[in-house]
């Protein structure tokens, strides 16, 4: 039972990840004018263009790779951590304004309806963690 959680949980993640970092990449003028529209330093941008879709297809990879598939989820967990942070700091109102640049179906949701999207996915990665641990683990802790 724990094998085939684990499996839907990556499947999720995978389908997030590919479907956000293409998204991203099939239209970099356009993600590059919504990054210059957050809250980060204008040196950032052109370095945040390539690393983050980088970074979310490489975590594709070592979720569909068996033997990578922990660093995929710890991967996924981190990721999913700095942009839920992020995104709860434009909820608080730390932003001069909410800097969400949401595409496709995400693009109508809320922020506030995002920020629940993302903590979902967090802690799906969070649990395929605890999972894959229990299931190598002889003795869980």
């Amino acid at each position: 039972m724990k094998t085939k959680i684990l499996r839907l949980i990556c499947l999720a993640l995978v389908f997030l990840f590919f479907y956000t970092a293409t998204a991203k990449l099939s239209n970099l003028a356009v993600f590059e004018s919504e990054l210059k529209n957050q809250a980060v330093p204008g040196w950032s941008v052109p370095v945040l263009l390539w690393l983050i879709p980088v970074s979310e297809l490489g975590t594709v990879l070592m979720l569909i790779w068996p033997r990578f598939q922990r660093y995929g989820l710890l991967v996924s967990a981190v990721l999913l951590s700095v942009f839920t942070l992020y995104m709860g700091l434009a909820v608080l109102n730390v932003f001069e304004r909410v800097p969400c640049s949401c595409g496709g179906v995400l693009k109508n949701m809320g922020i506030q309806s995002h920020l629940v999207f993302n903590l979902f996915f967090l802690l799906l990665s969070i649990w395929g963690v605890r999972l894959l641990r229990s299931k190598q683990d002889p003795m869980p802790l």
